[in-house]
C-alpha cells in the first residue's frame, strides 16, 4: 500500500525534486491489462473508492462515499479463470455533504452498522472482452445478506508504476487500476421501504502486486 510519506512525495515533490522530474521519467499505465504481472496483489485505499448513487424519490441522485475499503486481487492474465477478487467496505465509513446524515444512515433505520459492520464481495468469475473490459461475476454480501451481482470492469491502466513499500517509500511495481460498476434490488439486501429503485454502485480501484 502506498502510504502518507510516498503520497507526500509523489505530489508535493519539493520544487528542486519536481523540476527534475520529465514527463518520460513517470511510468504510465496501458491499456491491456496483459501488462500487469500474474501474482498477488493488494488494493491501494489511496487510490480507491466506492461511490452509491441512490435515487432521490425520481428527482436527482444522492452521492454517497465509503473511504475505508480493503481488498486482495490473486491475478493472472494468461488465466482468467483463476483470478480471485475479495474486497471489504467499513459501511460505517459512509460520508455524504450533509451535516449529521452519515450518523442517521448508519443507525438502525437504515444500514444498521451496529449489526453489520461490512459489506463484502467475493468473485466466482472473471470474464474478459478484449485488453480493456470485462465482467466479474460474484457474491456481494450487504447487511448480512448475499445475493449474486456482476460488475461491468473496465480497465485505466496496467503495468509498472510508482507505489509504496511497507515503510512508505516509493517503488515501483506491478499495478492494476480499474473502474467498475453494477447495480443493486435495495429491497433484496433488506434496506428500507424508502429504497425501491435501484441503487448504482461505481468503485474506481487501484492494486498493487506484492513483492
Amino acid at each position: 500500500m502506498i502510504r502518507a510519506t510516498c503520497l507526500a512525495f509523489l505530489l508535493c515533490a519539493a520544487p528542486s525534486v519536481a523540476q527534475d522530474i520529465q514527463p518520460s521519467d513517470v511510468p504510465q499505465g496501458q491499456k491491456d491489462y496483459h501488462a500487469a504481472g500474474a501474482g498477488a496483489y493488494v488494493l491501494d485505499p489511496y487510490h480507491t473508492a466506492v461511490i452509491a448513487r441512490v435515487l432521490h424519490m425520481g428527482f436527482s441522485y444522492s452521492v454517497f462515499r465509503f473511504d475505508m475499503i480493503r481488498g486482495q486481487l490473486h491475478w493472472d492474465a494468461e488465466n482468467p479463470a483463476a483470478n480471485r477478487l475479495e474486497a471489504e467496505v467499513e459501511v460505517g465509513s459512509i460520508s455524504t455533504p450533509i451535516k449529521g446524515f452519515a450518523d442517521v444512515l448508519t443507525g438502525k433505520d437504515y444500514l444498521d452498522t451496529a449489526t453489520n459492520p461490512t459489506a463484502r464481495f467475493v468473485s466466482e468469475s472473471f470474464k474478459p472482452d478484449g485488453p480493456t473490459k470485462g465482467l466479474v461475476i460474484g457474491n456481494l454480501t450487504i447487511m448480512g445478506r448475499t445475493e449474486p451481482a456482476t460488475f461491468d470492469v473496465e480497465l485505466v491502466g496496467a503495468g509498472k508504476g510508482y507505489t509504496g513499500d511497507e515503510n512508505g517509500n516509493p517503488v515501483i511495481r506491478d499495478l492494476i487500476g480499474l473502474h467498475a460498476q453494477t447495480r443493486i434490488d435495495p429491497q433484496a439486501y433488506g434496506l428500507n421501504a424508502f429504497f425501491t429503485e435501484p441503487i448504482f454502485i461505481e468503485i474506481d480501484a487501484e492494486f498493487a502486486r506484492k513483492e
